[in-house]
């Protein structure tokens, strides 16, 4: 074994143990819970010791580093998760390769999705970034749409040919009253989705919670973590 292969298989055992004991203390079955594992500013090399650990989601926030890395990985059996901010220039690329797009939180931005999706002949699964921190009508410092702009969004995308609604995803706010207050935060996400899937029992996704407050996430309810620094550790940026 490699001195990283070994560093990663340490690290994912760390977070895993994190990820079944936080399920305990909520009561909750561990397989409930799929870790997605943030590959961002690192190398294709590493996603492949990963994929041989083990892990099979992998989760990308820009396209210029995420589109040779998987046309790199190309061979693996790996579900792609796009959790940055998408600009709709970049719709087209991200479309090869993403399984899923976790980020949606404008219609022009559904528009461009399904016209790509099409395109490409696939369905993409998306989810609806909620910004905690947003007032009526307005977008979040880190990108989603304010929590009355649900159930609007939710029906343009049922609407669009080539896209598949799965859930919702938010990043802990950094200002508003839930600054802080990770808990807090994503017991309100539960709640919107607990509104969302009213009207589309299938958008079950819940993407919540980092390396610093999966604990909260997985109490809270979520299906999906987002772990990058604790399994991949702190490293340069690519290129």
């Amino acid at each position: 074994m490699t001195d990283r292969k070994a560093e990663l298989a340490a690290n994912l055992a760390q977070v895993e143990e994190r990820i079944a004991s936080a399920c305990a203390a909520a009561g909750r079955k561990r397989e409930e819970v799929t870790l997605i594992v943030v590959t961002k500013t690192y190398p294709a090399s590493d996603v492949r010791i990963l994929h041989q650990l083990g892990v099979r989601h992998v989760a990308e926030n820009r396209d210029q580093d995420a589109a040779p890395k998987a046309t790199a990985c190309a061979d693996l059996s790996l579900t792609w998760h796009f959790v940055g901010q998408l600009q709709t220039n970049k719709v087209r690329s991200v479309i090869g390769y993403a399984d899923v797009v976790q980020s949606v939180d404008r219609a022009r931005l559904v528009t461009a999705l399904s016209a790509a999706a099409m395109r490409g002949e696939r369905e993409l699964g998306c989810l609806i970034q909620v910004a905690l921190d947003a007032e009526s009508g307005e977008r979040g410092e880190r990108g989603g749409v304010a929590p009355d702009g649900v159930a609007e969004l939710a029906a343009a995308i049922c609407a669009a040919p080539g896209l598949r609604l799965d859930g919702l995803m938010t990043v802990a706010p950094l200002a508003g009253e839930f600054a802080g207050r990770q808990r807090a935060a994503f017991d309100r996400l539960m709640e919107i989705s607990s509104r969302l899937r009213a009207g589309h029992p299938a958008a079950n996704m819940v993407s919540a919670g980092m390396s610093g407050d999966l604990e909260d996430a997985v109490a809270a309810g979520a299906t999906h973590v987002r772990v990058g620094t604790a399994v991949l550790g702190v490293r340069p940026r690519l290129g």
